[in-house]
Parts: structure tokens; sequence; C-alpha cells
């Protein structure tokens, strides 16, 4: 079972933003950005392109959503999304508020991200779904 699984089942506490049948949507505990919310499959997969493709079209639109309610939520020009995967064998979006490109970079890290932060974070993002 990996980190994601144990997240999903509540086994580990989380930034819950959104949620469906089949997917789960966090916030990622190292932010890039304020409102770096990650989008998992329920289903453990490790590799996205291994999914089958209506689970990857459906999980797409998922992520889209979201990303909307990020950009409501967060002031930012666009949403980035990013498809990394080495970390954690369970497949995963990164959506990330971005004003530039640069804000994609995922070796810098924001400071001070305390429970209440976050908490308030995901709220914002949760309210705009």
């Amino acid at each position: 079972m990996t980190i994601f699984s144990k997240i999903i089942a509540g086994e580990i506490p989380s930034y819950k933003v959104a949620e469906s049948d089949k997917f789960y949507a966090f916030l990622d505990i190292n932010p890039v950005n304020w409102g770096h919310t990650l989008v998992v499959p329920k289903k453990e997969t490790d590799y996205i392109f291994d999914l089958e493709d209506a689970e990857l079209a459906e999980m797409t639109l998922f992520a889209k959503k979201v990303a909307a309610a990020i950009k409501q939520a967060i002031p930012c020009r666009k949403v980035g999304m990013a498809v990394l995967g080495l970390e954690v064998p369970h497949a995963h979006i990164h959506l990330i508020p971005i004003e530039n490109e640069g804000d994609m970079d995922f070796k810098n890290k924001k400071e001070g991200a305390t429970p209440e932060k976050m908490a308030a974070i995901a709220a914002s993002i949760a309210a705009n779904i």
C-alpha cells in the first residue's frame, strides 16, 4: 500500500480539496507554491500511462475541475500541470498555481506551511469545487 493509498483510506491525514468515487485531490505537504495540489486515482497504479484510457481521461477531467477551483482560490496567471511520479509509486498529477514558468521548479519549496495555513488553503480551494 502506497502512502497515497493510506492518505485516501484516512490512515494518514491530508488537506483534502476534492474527492470523487475514483479520485482524490489534496495539498502537497511540501508545496512549490501555495495551493500545490496532488490529484491521484483511488486505484493504486504506479505509472499514469498504465491507466486505462477512460480512467486517464476521467482523471484529467477531475484535475481540470480542481485546477479551476485553485485558480479561483489562489491568485495566479494559470495553474501548471506536471506528471513526474518518481518518488511515490502511485500515479499522480501536480497542479501548481503559477505566475511564470519558474514557479514549476520542484527544487523550490515554500517555507512556513503550518497546519493552519494549509487547512485554510485547502478549505478555500474546496469551497470553489
